[in-house]
């Protein structure tokens, strides 16, 4: 039974369709020098990019900036596997630098909202970075007793792709805090999906 199957539907259609969008791409990637960890590192530096965009007040195009930095961080993985060089710290490096990335974001989400005066919004944005870390915190912590954990409504995809939206949107004053607080309440549920995951597969 291949990975694919075992895993619940969402999470199935997810990576089917990164590969089908991402393929082209990388078979053109792994013509030339450039490794999958640099891609990493890249997706990050872009990143701190939009973080330093949202603390000067540029939202929208700190989003546009966001949405490129996803784009190499999606094709990390998928050289990674494309060309057989898939390694234990590209894994580490990867995980690491995302939680890096969306640190940047939020910080800078929190710097912006506290240089509007708007205590709420920063409060909004630290929260929904705890709540977003303990997603992949659970996760990690059932990796390392040799358990599958990627179920979840709000994965880091969707994340990004609904702080995307609440940057390009930012034109409406209302749309990035509902953005954080859909981050807030669909992330604590999935901390709640995976932690039930854990318990059902370690009661016994």
């Amino acid at each position: 039974m291949t990975e694919e199957k075992t895993l619940p539907g969402l999470q199935a259609f997810r990576k089917r369709l990164g590969r089908h969008v991402t393929a082209p791409v990388v078979a053109l990637i792994a013509r030339t020098p450039i490794t999958p960890n640099a891609l990493t590192v890249f997706s990050l530096l872009v990143t701190l990019v939009a973080g330093a965009l949202i603390a000067a007040h540029q939202l929208v195009i700190a989003g546009l900036v966001v949405m490129f930095a996803s784009v190499f961080d999606i094709l990390d993985g998928a050289l990674a596997r494309a060309t057989n060089r898939v390694t234990k710290f590209g894994g580490a490096l990867d995980s690491t630098l995302d939680r890096m990335a969306e640190g940047v974001i939020f910080l800078a989400l929190m710097w912006f909202f506290s240089d509007k005066g708007s205590t709420v919004g920063a409060l909004l944005a630290g929260i929904a970075m705890i709540t977003s870390f303990l997603v992949s915190y659970v996760r990690a912590r059932a990796e390392g007793l040799g358990l599958e954990c990627e179920v979840g409504i709000l994965t880091r995809s969707e994340r990004i792709i609904l702080l995307v939206l609440g940057l390009l949107l930012s034109g409406f004053g209302f749309i990035l805090p509902a953005v954080l607080i859909m981050i807030i309440v669909f992330s604590s549920i999935t901390v709640g999906q995976r932690l039930f995951v854990v318990w059902q597969k370690t009661r016994g």
